[in-house]
C-alpha cells in the first residue's frame, strides 16, 4: 500500500539575526489512507512546524515529503489544513465562509453551492447558513470551518489544535463531532495536539516528539475495543488510562526511546 503521506530524513531550521534554531532533526513516518494519526510533544518542539511543511507554507532544510507516492512539491490536489483558530470573516454569512476556498479556486458552481448547503445541513448548521459567524456558538464556528476545510475534497486533513479555544466541555462535543465527520468522510488526519487525553481518545497511532529540535521519541498505536466508537467513549474505556500513561511516560524520559513508522 503507498502511504498517504510519507515523510523522510526531515529536518528544518529557523534562521535569523540572532543565528540559526534547529527545529525538526531528522523525522521519519508514515500515515496510510484513512488513518487519524495525533502528534504529541513538549512545547516549541516543532509540531505546527511539521504541518507547514507538509502543507508547504515552508520548505525544509533536508528530507522529503511524499503524498500518495508523489513529492510534495509536485502534488496539485488540495490539502485540507485546519487551525487553531476558525477564521471566519464576521462581514459573511456562513454559507459564503463555507465557500470561501471553492470561491477563490474559482470553481464555485451552483452544483458545488448545493453540496455545501448539504454538508451544513448534515452538520447541524442549516439553519445558520445566511447566520453571520458572531451568532454562533464556538463549537459550531469551529463546525462551519471544518466544512470551509472539506469544501474542496481534500483526501490529507492537517488538524493544528483545532479544538484548544474552546472550552472544555465545548472541546470534548466538538472533538467528537469532527472526528465522526472525518472518520465517515474516510479522511487521512494528522492531529497536532498538547492535550494527551484528546490524542488518546482521537488517534489510531500517536507519534511522540522530543524537546527541541523535534526528534520522534517513538509512535503508539493505540488500539480500543470496537464499541468505543466515539472520542468520548474511549475516554471512558478501560485502556485510557493506561494509554495516558504510555505517552506520559515517554514524554517524561521515563521510559526507554523506540522510534519507529
Amino acid at each position: 500500500m503507498t502511504p498517504k503521506l510519507l515523510i523522510r530524513d526531515l529536518s528544518f531550521s529557523y534562521h535569523t539575526m540572532e543565528g540559526e534554531t534547529l527545529a525538526l532533526s531528522n523525522l521519519s513516518f508514515s500515515v496510510n489512507p484513512g488513518d487519524f494519526v495525533a502528534v504529541v510533544g513538549p512545547s516549541g518542539c516543532g509540531k505546527s512546524t511539521l504541518l507547514s511543511l507538509i502543507s508547504g507554507l515552508s520548505t525544509p532544510d533536508e528530507g522529503e515529503i511524499f503524498i500518495d507516492g508523489i513529492p510534495r512539491n509536485e502534488y496539485k490536489t488540495p490539502i485540507g489544513y485546519m487551525l487553531q483558530k476558525d477564521h471566519l470573516l464576521e462581514w459573511r454569512t456562513i454559507l459564503s465562509n463555507a465557500g470561501l476556498g471553492l470561491e477563490i479556486a474559482r470553481c464555485l458552481t451552483p452544483a458545488k453551492k448545493e453540496y455545501l448547503l448539504s454538508m451544513l445541513e448534515s452538520y447541524g448548521l442549516g439553519q445558520f447558513a445566511l447566520a453571520k459567524p458572531s451568532q454562533l456558538s464556538g463549537g459550531m464556528r469551529q463546525r462551519a470551518a471544518l466544512v470551509r476545510t472539506l469544501a474542496l475534497e481534500p483526501d490529507l486533513l492537517l488538524l493544528d489544535e483545532p479544538f484548544s479555544a474552546l472550552d472544555y466541555q465545548t472541546r470534548l462535543q466538538v472533538c467528537d463531532d469532527i472526528s465522526s465527520i472525518i472518520r465517515s468522510e474516510k479522511k487521512t488526519a494528522l492531529l497536532i495536539t498538547h492535550d494527551l487525553s484528546e490524542a488518546v481518545s482521537i488517534a489510531d497511532r500517536i507519534i511522540v516528539l522530543s524537546k527541541r529540535p523535534g526528534r520522534i521519541k517513538t509512535v503508539l498505536p493505540i488500539h480500543f475495543s470496537k464499541a468505543c466508537t466515539t472520542p468520548l467513549k474511549r475516554r471512558n474505556a478501560p485502556e485510557f488510562p493506561v494509554y495516558f500513561q504510555m505517552v506520559w511516560d515517554h514524554l517524561q524520559d521515563k521510559t526507554d526511546d523506540s522510534a519507529s513508522s
